[in-house]
């Protein structure tokens, strides 16, 4: 009867169940997290956006000529750039502020979703069409034109369940009452501005004035012409922006911009493409592994590859018997490499911060399905031939010579697969070094000092409905009001309003430069951006913020006083080194230093957690800019959480036109910009757990193959007096030198890879010597342990019995 050699294959390996179970597992770890891997890749990166051509989408602004602060266009400038036509053959506009939050009136309920202003023509330049209805036309975008607005894919699908009869219904203002009607939902996977929830027309958004238009900060966004390059669009602006009748400010500018892209991609490519580097390493780690582990198991059956040789199976069938028994542990690893791929692509998502661009495009498909397949192909392919090629030249002869315990390829073949198992252990050092750092910045993150007590501090963010000439005045005194209602609340220790919730996205809250008296205008170009606070004289105490010099502002300190402010430290540190800053003078001109310094307090990490700002405070009474400060900023004695239905109401009885929009402990906050930090941890953990588990099966594989394979030489030690603690430490010498040797190459390749890391890293320095030190020690670690259960067999050996089989 002619059997398969598939059949021959399948009974190979039951016979071998724990080898095919480490080679299965290993193949299906590699394959599953490297296809994983892929998949978000693909999902973020690698899939193009549903526009035309993206490669020539640009989007431009201004910037200092130091680079240290970027600034919109105005309208007049923007529309101008548009006109001119040179580098870009078709040109929109975008809101400088982006993804603003609004609050939405739907009957009784109250949600927010975050609006973008754009050109009419914004879809037009980047070639988009919708999935329902239309997009935003030229028309569209005019003053006094009926406002419309278009969805994006994933508010329409999470806020209002993908109804397809969404075109014709209203989103309302709450604190306009203007109300949008929707005409359309664009495709999955446009994302820009990022975290957008629906796109406006920005003319007609506005108040209907020609003339306040002035006050709108744009971007440029462009389709370049054919040949034309970012570096042509930003050398264009620079030439606007110098011309001889621009302003002196505008001449301190200078045009930059960066491709559409890149802007939607933000901050997670690099994380992504460290997730990448980190998969191509553990796919190389299991390639390794395998392969080893087939070479270790082929030459050890070199004597029943002879005995059929020598029955008449030829070099051809052999080959194929191994062949097929390497396709079906890739087989196997690949079904299951995929199923752990489709469990690990369900666990990104649901832990994934949400800002993640494209989280919603993340999902198995027929690339990664091609991709795992290809992967699967490769490794078979590095895993069978090898081995077979190297076992099918054993001769006879040679298994008689070695005897049936020595007959597995000789010094060569050892040299081959302890280098195999080193090479496996620098991979692992490297990925381990990766995490480590990681991990470190991390703590440190999560350890940093904020310069305020964000325990028992809530976060309210207000709607109010105003309007017409009195719009100010009114805020403030409906602002006062809710002030002194939430601060009568039980269980409320102290409350202050705030320009912004914690670390809003850039454009949110305001930033300025401001001059010191006489300051000559090359030395105040150089001043630093300052975070601008508006605040009451609670807000201090009410986030716990020392007042290290001076006095905390006062009640007086309000119309008709003396214009005062508070500074951080760093701002003081640079305006006055060495100085006393008490009653020192700033101003937003050199000619006009009218604001005196009161106080100062430390830098925090209000604005950004990464930095902390310099900044400067004004108090709310005293405020020279025309907004409203309506987040409220509340100290709780108790959880923050539990008194959020009170203040709803009490808000409410202070004036129907205000609404407490949201409300969140101001630590759920802080969670936001730590989130993807620690999803890059929790990555980069799990893939050197993998990388060192497979290092540790590799050591033990290979050392425990020796032991089996010289068992004859180690009876004669025995035998010649060696005592079972000699033998041991033998062994594992054999396996440590191994696993120093690895360590060694693994250091050398962290040191020249890390660097690489340098993106995600928060106060630690890619060469952390700590780190790595400690990464060296633990895989060192491991593979003793891995050395230790094979060296404790060697002690076992009967000397005897050993020489007695091969005699």
């Amino acid at each position: 009867m002619i059997q398969l050699p598939i059949a021959i294959a399948a009974r190979s390996l039951i016979r071998a169940p724990g080898f095919a179970l480490i080679a299965v597992l290993t193949l299906a770890l590699g394959i599953g997290m490297s296809t994983a891997v892929f998949t978000v890749a693909d999902g973020i990166l690698i899939r193009r956006l549903p526009v035309g051509d993206q490669d020539r989408l640009v989007v431009l602004w201004s910037e200092t000529r130091e680079q240290t602060a970027s600034w919109p266009l105005a309208i007049d400038d923007a529309r101008e750039l548009a006109r001119r036509r040179g580098a870009l053959e078709h040109t929109g506009f975008v809101g400088y502020y982006g993804s603003a939050p609004e609050t939405i009136q739907d009957g009784d309920q109250v949600y927010r979703l975050r609006r973008s202003l754009v050109s009419g023509n914004f879809f037009e330049v980047l070639q988009t069409q919708p999935v329902l209805g239309r997009a935003l036309r030229a028309e569209d975008d005019l003053v006094g034109a009926a406002l419309v607005a278009v969805l994006n894919y994933r508010a329409w699908r999470q806020q209002f369940g993908g109804d397809p009869a969404i075109v014709g219904r209203q989103l309302l203002i709450h604190d306009t009452g203007r109300a949008y009607r929707i005409v359309g939902v664009m495709p999955q996977g446009l994302d820009y501005p990022a975290a957008t929830d629906f796109w406006a027309p920005l003319v007609a958004t506005s108040t209907g004035s020609a003339d306040s238009l002035n006050l709108v900060s744009l971007h440029l966004v462009g389709r370049l012409r054919p040949g034309a390059s970012r570096a042509d669009a930003e050398a264009e602006v620079t030439t606007y922006l110098h011309r001889p009748e621009a302003s002196s400010w505008s001449r301190d500018l200078r045009g930059a911009g960066q491709a559409l892209p890149t802007l939607v991609v933000g901050r997670t490519k690099p994380a992504v493409l460290i997730f990448a580097a980190a998969a191509g390493l553990l796919l190389l780690l299991t390639s390794i592994n395998v392969a080893n582990l087939l070479l270790v198991r082929g030459l050890g059956r070199a004597r029943e590859l002879v005995v059929r040789s020598a029955l008449g199976a030829g070099r051809r069938r052999l080959v194929g018997q191994l062949l097929s028994e390497s396709v079906l542990l890739a087989l196997a690893g690949g079904v299951l490499g995929f199923a752990l791929a489709a469990a690990s692509v369900r666990g990104f998502v649901a832990v994934a911060p949400a800002d993640i661009p494209r989280l919603d495009e993340i999902h198995l498909n027929g690339a990664a399905v091609l991709a795992a397949i290809g992967i699967t192909a490769a490794a078979t392919m590095l895993f069978a031939l090898a081995p077979a090629f190297a076992t099918s030249r054993v001769t006879l002869q040679d298994v008689l010579r070695a005897g049936s315990r020595q007959s597995g390829g000789g010094g060569r073949v050892r040299i081959v697969t302890e280098g195999l198992v080193a090479a496996q252990i620098a991979l692992a050092v490297m990925v381990l070094f990766a995490a480590g750092l990681v991990g470190k910045s991390l703590l440190k993150l999560e350890r940093v000092d904020l310069s305020y007590q964000p325990r028992r501090v809530l976060i309210g963010e207000l709607a109010l409905r105003v309007g017409g000439a009195d719009g100010m005045t009114r805020q403030v005194a409906l602002l006062d009001g809710v002030l002194a209602r939430v601060a009568a609340l039980p269980g409320v220790e102290a409350v202050s309003p705030a320009l912004t919730v914690p670390f809003a996205p850039t454009g949110f809250g305001i930033d300025g430069f401001l001059v010191k008296p006489g300051q000559a205008a090359a030395e105040s170009a150089k001043n630093p951006l300052l975070n601008i606070q508006i605040v009451a004289p609670t807000y201090f105490a009410t986030l716990g913020i020392p007042v290290v010099h001076g006095r905390p502002f006062s009640a007086s300190d309000r119309e008709g006083g003396t214009p005062v402010v508070i500074v951080s430290e760093s701002t003081a540190r640079y305006y006055w080194p060495g100085t006393d800053p008490l009653g020192q003078t700033l101003g937003f001109s050199p000619s006009d230093p009218r604001l005196t310094v009161v106080g100062v307090v430390p830098d925090t990490r209000y604005r950004e957690l990464r930095t902390a700002r310099p900044s400067v405070y004004f108090p709310l009474r005293q405020s020279v800019f025309p907004v409203v400060p309506l987040v409220l900023v509340i100290r709780t004695a108790g959880s923050p959480a539990s008194t959020v239905g009170a203040l709803r109401k009490a808000i409410a009885e202070v004036d129907p036109d205000v609404v407490l929009a949201r409300a969140s402990p101001l630590e759920t906050f802080l969670d936001q910009p730590r989130a993807q930090p620690r999803l890059n941890a929790l990555l980069l953990a799990a893939f050197a757990a993998a990388a060192v588990l497979l290092a540790a099966v590799g050591l033990f594989g290979v050392i425990a193959t020796m032991v089996r394979q010289r068992t004859r030489e180690l009876g004669i030690r025995m035998a010649l007096g060696a005592t079972p603690g000699g033998m041991r430490r033998l062994v594992m010498g054999r396996g440590l030198a191994i696993a120093v040797a690895g360590t060694m190459a693994g250091i050398g390749g962290a040191l020249v890879t890390s660097r690489l890391l340098t993106d995600l890293l928060f106060e630690v320095g890619p060469w952390d010597r700590v780190t790595l030190a400690i990464a060296a020690a633990l895989i060192l670690g491991v593979a003793a342990i891995a050395s230790f259960y094979p060296a404790q067999a060697s002690m076992r050996i009967d000397a005897g019995i050993s020489l007695r089989s091969d005699g």
